[in-house]
This record gives C-alpha cells, sequence and structure tokens, in this order.
C-alpha cells in the first residue's frame, strides 16, 4: 500500500490516525512544518516525491492543517474564516461551507460572529473546520487538545475518528499520550527531533517507559 505520508521513518495510511508525541522541544512542529513545506525536508506525499512543492501545491495535493492554538482570523466572521480558506468556485465554496457550519452546530448556531468572540473550544472547532474547506486527504493537527474542556477534546477526538472512518489520514502531534493513543492506531515518540519509539498505539500505551521517553530520556 502506498502511504499517504511518508517524512523519515514516519508513515502514515488512509484512513488511520498516526498519534506524533513530544513534550515541548521534540521537534513535533518542526515536522509538521517540513511536511508542510515550511521547512526544507525529504517528503513524500500521496506517493510522490514532495520535497519540491510549495506550501499551496502541497495543500493542492490534499493537505489540510491545524497549526497549535488555532490561530483563526480574529477580526473575521466564522463564515469569513471558512470562506477565506478555500480556492474552489463560489458556488462550490458556499455549499461547503454550509455543509461544516451544518457538521459543527456550535458554529453552525453563529456564523456571523467574530471569531475572537468564541470560546477556546469554538475557535478549535472552527480552525478544525477551516482546514476541510479543502477537503483534505491528509490532516495534520498540531496540539489541538490543549487548554480545552474534557467535554470539547472527547467531541473532537470523535470527530477526528469519525474522519479517519470515511478515509482521511491524519497525523496527531500531541503531548498528552493517552488521549492521542486513545484514538491512534498507531503512534511514534520524537525527541530532539528523532523518533526513539514506535508502534501500535496499545502497546505505546502500555509501554512503562513512554513517560521517561516523552522527556528525552
Amino acid at each position: 500500500m502506498t502511504s499517504v505520508l511518508r517524512i523519515g521513518d514516519l508513515a502514515v495510511e488512509a484512513g488511520e490516525i498516526v498519534a506524533m508525541l513530544g513534550g515541548n522541544g521534540a521537534g513535533k512542529t518542526a515536522l509538521l512544518e517540513t511536511v508542510l513545506g515550511f521547512r526544507p525536508g525529504a517528503v513524500s506525499l500521496f506517493g510522490q516525491d514532495a520535497a519540491s512543492l510549495a506550501v499551496e501545491q502541497r495543500v493542492a495535493l490534499g493537505v489540510g492543517y491545524v497549526p497549535e492554538g488555532r490561530r483563526v482570523f480574529a477580526g473575521l466572521t466564522v463564515r469569513e474564516n471558512l470562506e477565506a480558506a478555500s480556492s474552489l468556485p463560489a458556488v462550490e465554496r458556499r455549499r461547503q461551507v454550509e455543509a461544516l457550519l451544518t457538521e459543527f452546530p456550535m458554529l453552525g448556531e453563529r456564523p456571523e460572529a467574530r471569531a475572537w468572540l468564541l470560546s477556546g473550544g469554538q475557535q478549535q472547532m472552527l480552525a478544525l473546520a477551516r482546514a476541510r474547506m479543502s477537503r483534505p486527504r491528509l490532516l495534520l493537527l498540531d496540539e489541538p487538545t490543549l487548554g480545552l474542556a474534557p467535554a470539547i477534546v472527547a467531541d473532537l477526538l470523535q470527530r477526528l475518528a469519525a474522519l479517519a472512518a470515511a478515509g482521511t489520514a491524519i497525523l496527531l502531534a500531541e503531548q498528552r499520550a493517552a488521549l492521542a493513543l486513545g484514538v491512534a492506531r498507531r503512534g511514534a515518540v520524537l525527541s530532539r527531533g528523532r523518533i526513539v519509539r514506535a508502534g501500535p498505539a496499545r502497546e505505546l500505551l502500555a509501554d512503562p517507559r513512554l513517560a521517561d521517553l516523552m522527556a528525552g530520556g
């Protein structure tokens, strides 16, 4: 099977969630930025060498990104944030916006609200919905549960599981190992930019060395 993403020893297949674990400074964000093209590096996307492709070309291939800290456009409305994330023709773009407003009720209830007025959880859902405007085949998420209430985290992880079940490949960068491995099929632990442990999620959860590995021990 051709991997949706391959970078170094890390691969992600269609329809699976891979948890990329590590503490602050482990290299998670740097790896995601390499996949996106913000940093140079050898990357294979959808079976082709993507090292020479610009960021917008990788997005056009089917890569979506939810950055750490959400980074929504604070002065724009929910609807405008979604519209700004798409290069689809106008009619199709509006259709996609309406579909996502229906899929995310907490956004659909406030489509004309400015993003800065939303709660942290609502902003995170907006960031996820915005990434989905391009209908990505590969979704990258950087610390998406950071600072969120447990109910919002549970909702977010359920949505990611549903996306994977529908065929989307997901690379989930997280410090909260138990949460990430609870929804992932496989996981990899990064330390100083290198994978120091990888395997099925259940094996990693049961590994007594996991905390030490994530701390760089």
